[in-house]
């Protein structure tokens, strides 16, 4: 009897020391909007905004741009925040509804303190701005270094504080940026789950002088005068076939293991479109976004699209499956191949076509007529960010597509 009592004793005390433990939950993401800050550098922060709809769905926002997250789970007494597509997650602790913690990319071995909490602004506003940035301006990054300087197009709408916008490039736009100018000090942010973008600088009506951060890990000076009349070199123009070349051609595993050509039967008599990208790539992902729909609607058409992807996950397993969250994700249902793993390189990736004079930019898309033939290369891409741009961009395609489709 004495025995009985004391397991029974023994059992009591397990059971109420249990729900004593879990008498305090792990806190979950309440509703409201919040600012985020990333510790890019000693002394600045990169902030953007979100909005939690419920504990397990949020919104980030970069000016036009609402994207939609729905991996969010909680263990270990923090919170895992995926944006989607992309390898990065936030993860964090939550105490009184503050959230601490990093942003993390495994693959890339990176990770940018992360915190958030309540707060409606992306920045704070301190008085009222002494310039309007509205319009075009010609931008040099890393003006004093002559091996790395490059060009930009800075495309900017400004209404009172607020400033809205991105910078052009010859191999893409720097996405949705969204900020502020308080007195004379420009801040403009963007944050997608695979880049964090903080642009900071001082600005007068006709010149515009500061610091680009891309996360903790790279940062470059830049430069910019207001030139309405500034343009880039043609996308079409940047990569082209080597003269000992007169075809494109590649072979690369799909993520059964068989091989795939341009040679197979599926291609054959058909205008292909050859993507060169990887599931990392924010451009790669405006364009693929794009090329599912165009592919959705034009598929009973003599047209195949493919993409060849470089990868920076070091296994072949990890790879196939972030282009299968990539496909899933997106609606992609023509074949992704890859290409390269361990490292996005643009070097490596050209020796892996060889017949292009150089990789120059993720993404670059290759149009290959029905009979086999190089009709246009064309390097980068121009998201929605780019506003204007982008409409010439989808009316260019669709136009030179039509053309090949009915020849």
């Amino acid at each position: 009897m004495r025995k009985t009592a004391f397991l029974f004793l023994i059992t009591l005390s397990f059971f109420f020391c249990k729900e004593g433990k879990d008498e305090t939950p792990q806190e979950r993401l309440t509703p409201g909007l919040y600012r985020a800050e990333l510790q890019v550098s000693a002394t600045h922060t990169l902030p953007f905004t979100f909005k939690v709809e419920a504990e397990d769905a949020l919104e980030i926002y970069n000016a036009d741009e609402i994207i939609e997250v729905d991996e969010i789970s909680y263990r270990n007494d923090s919170v895992y925040i995926k944006p989607p597509v992309f390898e990065g997650e936030l993860v964090a602790k939550i105490t009184n509804g503050v959230l601490k913690g990093d942003f993390v990319v495994k693959g890339k071995e990176r990770k940018v303190p992360f915190t958030a909490q309540k707060n409606a602004s992306r920045f704070d506003v301190i008085e009222d701005a002494k310039a309007d940035i509205s319009g075009n301006w010609e931008t040099t990054f890393s003006p004093n270094s002559e091996s790395d300087s490059y060009k930009a197009k800075g495309v900017f709408k400004q209404i009172g504080n607020n400033v809205t916008g991105t910078f052009r490039t010859e191999t893409g736009d720097y996405r949705y940026l969204d900020g502020v100018i308080s007195g004379s000090t420009l801040q403009l942010s963007a944050f997608d789950g695979a880049h964090a973008f903080l642009f900071t600088a001082q600005v007068t009506d006709s010149t515009i002088a500061g610091m680009f951060y891309s996360g903790n890990h790279y940062k470059e000076p830049f430069k910019a005068k207001r030139n309405s009349d500034f343009t880039l070199k043609s996308a079409n123009e940047l990569t082209f076939l080597k003269e000992s070349y007169n075809s494109f051609a590649f072979r690369f595993p799909d993520a059964n293991g068989n091989q795939v050509s341009l040679a197979d039967t599926r291609f054959k008599d058909k205008v292909v479109v050859v993507q060169i990208m990887g599931t990392w790539c924010p451009n790669c992902l405006d364009e693929s976004k794009y090329y599912a729909d165009y592919y959705k609607n034009n598929k009973d058409r003599d047209l195949e699209f493919v993409s060849l992807a470089f990868e920076y996950a070091k296994t072949e397993a990890q790879a196939f499956s972030n282009i299968k969250r990539l496909q899933d994700r997106v609606g992609i249902t023509y074949p992704i191949l890859l290409a390269q793993t361990g490292s996005t390189s643009k070097e490596e990736a050209q020796k892996k076509l060889p017949m292009l004079n150089h990789i120059l930019s993720y993404p670059t898309t290759v149009f290959i007529d029905k009979q086999g033939k190089v009709r246009k290369i064309h390097t980068g891409f121009n998201g929605p960010a780019t506003g204007e741009k982008f409409s010439e961009f989808k009316l260019e395609f669709d136009t030179f597509m039509t053309m090949l489709l009915e020849e």
